[in-house]
């Protein structure tokens, strides 16, 4: 065997290495009986006792298997035995392999890097990782469309989940965000409805035209999105190619206590790169996995993608007079009022080892804010503070926090938090699991992580009354674009609305296109009709 550590020895008949961690490398040979320096990188050290030391297979108990290849039977044409525990435990481990998939962004893929900051921020937060410039903190990022299950394709027209774990000194902070800076809807109550819409119909198991625009038409907050999604946009060719945003309105506070609201952008710079024409279904059929395997495999060649990371600042005093209501995800704030000031990097640099391990089971929470960060009144964000974190105690169990993937990097959590399904650490060891105590467990902090946010009387509350308008965005999005870019807008809605078999639905979703712009609406209108006659 070889040992590193203090004192190995191992004798081969040829030579024997060792390796001390106070000492430099040595090899002993037996012909001479001699110990002498050996350059070989550790490296070699390891791939030698691979190769003379046999990895042995083992049941879950740590027990050698004697036969992998063979059951066990009651005679050579006799049936299999139920004694055959390794065989029963195989098989029984093999059903269990899968976990629940998540209901949204089940598709996805991940890796590691770092954010780097390069502007001073102290004026706005006192968060840790945002406290120096050229401060490094390591990050987890994980991408994914949203409707498709596991197995779908990722080149297609689909939102992307931009997801960012930043693994703090004072915990994880989760950035749960998108390719968009926009969402299709407002209230976290219409969120269940808006997916059962996008997902496969309950009777025909695919995804039906009718249950797509008959919620949009009924929906007309979400033309903006619709419009951004049915865009050039709406096909990233490459995780790698794409912008990634909080989409949500934040809070930051600084160390007197004064807050604002922030928003967050990811600007790639590999540069934007979307799919269009025939070039999706293409690539979709040829390789469902395109993304992933671009984004594994730039990493591998050293071509590390980043991302330079912007923010728009908004004071608590401008929020309340702003034309726009600021809180609300179906819309942005401009760029004229509101510019983006730059303020760090991001950089992929690291592959997975694993991917269940570090990318089927990392939960990203938007709950998990760390001192200097906040939540806002945006009512989606409200609903995803529980949604999101509910949904990994479902998928993974009340322990998931402690998986490595999801526990903190940085530091430790220090908690009462005891038992549960699959506790896998030594649950507190003989520490109080109560607070006060008088043992030394640990105790607040007494420090608020951010600002109280305004309130009023509870009650059932129609929308912001700043928000009548929900077109005015849309129409500067199709206006903004190019003429090549209005004609494929144009030609993929039409080709998905044409197919709705109920007429009303068709008439309710032009009209909400001709609020946003007059010409859109008509375009679109002589394009359907072209298509059904």
């Amino acid at each position: 065997m070889l040992f590193l550590s203090q004192g190995p020895i191992s004798v081969t008949s040829e030579r024997v290495f060792t390796y001390d961690v106070e000492r430099p490398l040595r090899a002993y040979n037996p012909a001479t009986g001699r110990w002498s320096r050996d350059t070989a990188p550790i490296t070699l050290l390891l791939e030698r006792r691979r190769i003379m030391t046999p990895r042995r297979l083992t049941e879950e108990s740590g027990a050698p298997v004697s036969d992998n290849q063979n059951s066990q039977t009651a005679g050579a044409g006799g049936p299999v035995l139920i004694q055959d525990h390794h065989l029963i435990e195989k098989l029984a481990r093999f059903n269990r392999e899968r976990i629940p998939e998540r209901i949204v962004h089940a598709r996805g893929s991940g890796a590691y890097g770092y954010f780097e900051l390069t502007k001073d921020v102290s004026q706005w937060t006192h968060a840790n990782f945002l406290s120096e410039v050229g401060k490094r903190t390591e990050v987890l990022v994980r991408f994914s469309t949203v409707a498709g299950g596991r197995g779908a394709p990722e080149a297609v027209r689909d939102p992307r989940g931009f997801a960012v774990k930043f693994y703090t000194e004072e915990g994880n902070y989760d950035l749960a965000g998108n390719d968009t800076p926009i969402f299709f809807i407002h209230d976290p109550l219409k969120f269940p409805d808006f997916i059962h819409s996008q997902k496969p119909d309950p009777h025909t198991n695919k995804q039906e035209p009718n249950n797509v625009w008959d919620f949009f038409s009924l929906s007309p907050e979400a033309t903006h999105m619709f419009t951004w999604l049915f865009g050039d946009r709406g096909i990233p060719a490459s995780y790698r190619h794409m912008n990634g945003y909080g989409s949500h309105t934040f809070q930051w506070v600084n160390a007197q206590g004064q807050g604002v609201w922030v928003k967050y952008h990811f600007k790639t710079d590999q540069g934007i790169e979307c799919l269009t024409g025939d070039q999706p279904a293409k690539v979709a059929g040829e390789n469902p996995e395109s993304h992933t395997t671009d984004l594994m495999e730039a990493i591998d060649e050293g071509n590390f993608p980043s991302w330079t990371v912007n923010v728009q600042i908004m004071t608590f005093e401008e929020a309340k007079t702003y034309h726009i209501n600021p809180f609300d995800v179906t819309k942005v704030w401009p760029h004229a009022d509101y510019p983006l000031i730059e303020i760090g990097k991001m950089v992929l640099d690291r592959n997975p080892v694993n991917y269940f391990a570090d990318v089927e089971q990392a939960g990203f929470d938007p709950g998990n804010f760390v001192p200097g960060i906040g939540p806002s009144p945006d009512k989606m964000l409200q609903g995803r503070l529980f949604a999101y974190g509910d949904a990994h105690r479902y998928r993974l169990g009340t322990n998931h926090t402690q998986l490595p993937v999801n526990r903190p990097h940085a530091t430790k959590a220090d908690n009462y938090g005891r038992d549960g399904l699959m506790r896998f650490d030594d649950n507190g060891g003989a520490d109080k699991n109560y607070e006060p105590n008088s043992f030394g467990g640990p105790a607040q902090s007494g420090e608020p992580h951010y600002a109280g946010i305004d309130g009023g009387v509870s009650g059932t509350y129609e929308w912001d009354d700043r928000e009548s308008d929900d077109f005015a965005q849309a129409g500067d999005l199709y206006r903004v674009m190019t003429e090549a870019e209005r004609t494929r807008l144009i030609d993929t809605i039409a080709g998905d609305l044409s197919q709705v078999s109920k007429d009303e639905i068709i008439e309710k979703s032009l009209a909400s296109f001709t609020a946003a712009d007059a010409e859109y609406g008509a375009r679109l209108r002589a394009a359907i009709e072209a298509l059904r006659s």
